[in-house]
């Protein structure tokens, strides 16, 4: 081959050539309720300009290119014409949401070589950019927040619109909120620290409904102590306008108040749903959810792309209610059977597996009959056997034997409701439930599983009691059981080291659905 000694080639700009800087912080990636450590690697070549994102984004990450390009230039950071290249990892999880828009904007700009590598080292970066470079709230800061801690993050940058619920920490890591790009910048240059979340001023939540509003209805009120007592699921069965819904509405109230365990889970979890956080850990309420029969199967456990919580979710230490049960889809309800035995929804997926908790108290609420009349005194119901059968094998055998308490709940005549004395009042129901719970708390446990102690603990005159009970009525083996945990709750009620025959009688007669029909 002839050579040419003046004839040189100029190197194509897409040719490989050494990287001039690069950068890496760290961020995070919402799965369900669970936050992922996200590193953002973003290196600058010379080359044709281009920018390109790697590591599994979902398109909501892509378009944080247009965002962060935007948000830069506008505070003053504008990108040099060059070849960025940022990478996501782990590669194999995907990344989806707007959070990650400026940990890209800070690594970017620390790949110009305009911070020093340690400024950025162990610091968490969450929030959205607006075009102009203001951050914007996110979802799930807290969740982030308690990840971060646990792994050693040192520092954590957030959003000023998620002070609140980033207050909550409580000083478990060094948290620094923001109003834009450029305060984020100059702290990480030293230059101007940003300051550190303060606990919200929102006023404390209003009270729960007053149990003393309720006249009459002295048997279902009975059942909500002991439901709430004991943690046990409760179903209500009664005409329309008995006061079923008033009764449920009424059950946080008497629950004790979340400890702090509890109320950070409970605010965790309103963070990724993206409701209003607390003013602080003491004004966690227990949360109440009732969602529509036409709810979905996702909608009521979770799911979705990326996978959220539902309402069994939502609704963790707190209370479910399920109004008009039998109206539920069959395949929604049906989910419910797992969830109220184990206090978790698994959700399992071709590109992911999430675990959420799902610890309520389920109460639910239905009608006798289609029409609703069955048994009325004053109404005569137009149902036939035929239809009154269909409409309760809407609900599977399965279902209702998850339920401990099964109580009628009868219509107040008004005559009756104008003469009724007011019931107790929601604080003197309370001490007596927390009573009950710190004497059970206090209560020596009796060693091996939980029937051996059951069995140990009740009398053998109320043993012989249930069995015969048992037979007569055709309880399955859980409803045996159930029946005996009950009757343990209605014991630590009164207080009682032993589970006697009263206690084990008045367990029985909540077993309303359970009943061999007569033939």
């Amino acid at each position: 081959m002839t050579e040419h000694p003046h004839l040189t080639l100029a190197p194509s700009p897409i040719d490989d050539e050494p990287i001039r800087s690069s950068c890496t912080v760290e961020a995070g990636c919402l799965v369900g309720i669970t936050s992922h450590p996200v590193q953002v690697e973003a290196r600058l070549a010379k080359g044709i300009p281009a920018f390109e994102i790697v590591g599994l984004p979902e398109r909501g990450v892509r378009e944080s290119r247009v965002r962060v390009k935007s948000a830069l230039a506008a505070q003053g950071f504008p990108l040099p014409q060059s070849c960025f290249v940022l990478n996501l990892a782990p590669g194999d999880l995907r990344k989806s949401g707007s959070a990650f828009d400026l940990a890209i904007a800070i690594a970017l700009h620390g790949a110009t070589g305009s911070l020093e590598p340690h400024a950025v080292k162990d610091v968490l970066l969450l929030g959205e950019l607006a075009l102009d470079g203001a951050l914007r709230p996110i979802r799930g800061v807290l969740a982030h927040l308690r990840r971060a801690a646990d792994r050693g993050i040192r520092q954590a940058i957030v959003p000023r619109a998620n002070e609140a619920e980033a207050a909550l920490l409580d000083g478990a890591l060094d948290v620094r909120v923001a109003a834009d790009l450029r305060s984020v910048v100059e702290h990480l240059a030293d230059e101007q620290l940003l300051p550190r979340p303060q606990p919200g001023r929102a006023p404390r939540p209003p009270r729960a409904p007053d149990l003393a509003e309720v006249k009459g209805q002295a048997s279902v009120r009975r059942a909500l102590e002991i439901a709430a007592a004991g943690g046990h699921h409760l179903l209500m069965l009664g005409p329309p306008g008995a006061g079923k819904t008033m009764l449920a509405r009424r059950l946080p109230g008497i629950l004790p108040a979340p400890d702090s365990d509890e109320a950070l889970a409970i605010a965790t979890l309103g963070s990724v749903a993206g409701t209003s956080p607390p003013g602080s850990l003491d004004h966690v309420q227990r949360p109440f959810r009732a969602p529509h029969h036409t709810a979905s199967a996702a909608a009521m456990i979770g799911g979705g792309e990326p996978p959220r919580p539902g309402e069994v979710t939502l609704a963790h230490r707190g209370v479910l209610f399920l109004d008009e049960l039998p109206e539920f889809r069959r395949d929604v309800i049906e989910t419910l059977r797992t969830t109220m035995e184990l206090g978790e929804v698994q959700i399992a997926r071709a590109r992911y597996r999430v675990r959420f908790p799902a610890d309520p108290l389920v109460v639910a609420a239905m009608n006798p009959c289609p029409c609703g009349y069955a048994g009325d005194r004053e109404r005569l119901c137009t149902c036939t056997p035929d239809r009154v059968d269909r409409y309760r094998q809407r609900i599977s055998g399965p279902l209702v034997d998850r339920f401990d308490l099964h109580v009628a709940v009868p219509r107040i005549l008004a005559r009756d409701l104008r003469q009724a004395a007011p019931g107790e009042s929601t604080a003197v129901v309370a001490a007596r439930v927390a009573e009950a719970r710190r004497f059970r708390a206090e209560r020596p446990n009796d060693a091996g599983p939980e029937l051996e102690g059951l069995l140990a603990a009740t009398d053998g005159d109320a043993l012989d009691f249930l069995d015969r009970a048992t037979d007569a009525l055709g309880l399955s083996a859980r409803g045996f059981v159930k029946a005996l945990r009950v009757a343990r709750t209605i014991a630590d009620l009164e207080t009682a080291e032993r589970v006697s025959t009263p206690h084990v009688a008045e367990a029985v007669q909540y077993r309303l659905l359970d009943r061999r029909p007569a033939r």
